[in-house]
């Protein structure tokens, strides 16, 4: 699990970046909308990131802000949206927009955005309308460091964030990282039998 990754920027292109910190050079993916408010190779800068695992390779997204990283991470609970296509949803328009095409129904605008058909965006506002946290509420799950590194290490275990949630939510408060990870596997291991 990598939270975020801080050093210097060393590279940059509208898809992807790197960035040194600790003598390694992190090849990192990113949306326009990160691209566009990096500052230029040499400065330091701070990526939000999730590390997506495959059979074939361990990729890292990152995002300047975090409101941006929870966003991907929602689009890429829904069915038929990998990390590629969060991306690309990212680079083709803002949080607050897809926040309210999503809300309003706007299947025109979302299927405008490249990579989103008119199938898909349905898909994506059948399943995320009435769920998304407005922008200036915190979301309900609770804003602990502990609750946030232990949600992450079970969505880079594969877990769906929903199911990984719902696991946590039922171990009530949590006291060490170990401890939650370890109760909501188990609840994650029940409920799967």
């Amino acid at each position: 699990m990598i939270a975020y990754v801080k050093g210097i920027l060393t590279a940059k292109h509208p898809t992807e970046v790197t960035v040194e910190t600790g003598g390694l050079g992190y090849r990192i993916f990113i949306p326009i909308s990160t691209f566009e408010r990096l500052p230029s190779p040499g400065n330091e800068v701070l990526l939000h990131t999730y590390l997506h695992v495959r059979e074939d390779a361990l990729q890292l997204y990152g995002f300047l802000a975090a409101e941006e990283k929870e966003f991907f991470l929602t689009l890429t609970d829904v069915s038929g949206i990998g990390p590629r296509l969060g991306l690309g949803i990212l680079s083709g328009a803002r949080v607050s927009e897809l926040r309210r095409a999503i809300e309003s129904e706007d299947i025109t605008f979302l299927s405008r955005i490249p990579g989103l058909g008119k199938k898909t965006a349905t898909k994506l506002v059948f399943e995320l309308r009435g769920k998304l946290p407005a922008a200036d509420e915190p979301p309900p799950s609770p804003a602990s460091a502990l609750y946030d590194d232990a949600l992450s290490a079970l969505i880079n275990l594969g877990y769906r964030k929903t199911d990984a949630e719902a696991a946590l939510a039922r171990l009530g408060t949590l006291q060490t990282l170990e401890g939650a990870i370890t109760g909501a596997l188990k609840a994650l291991s029940r409920a799967i039998h």
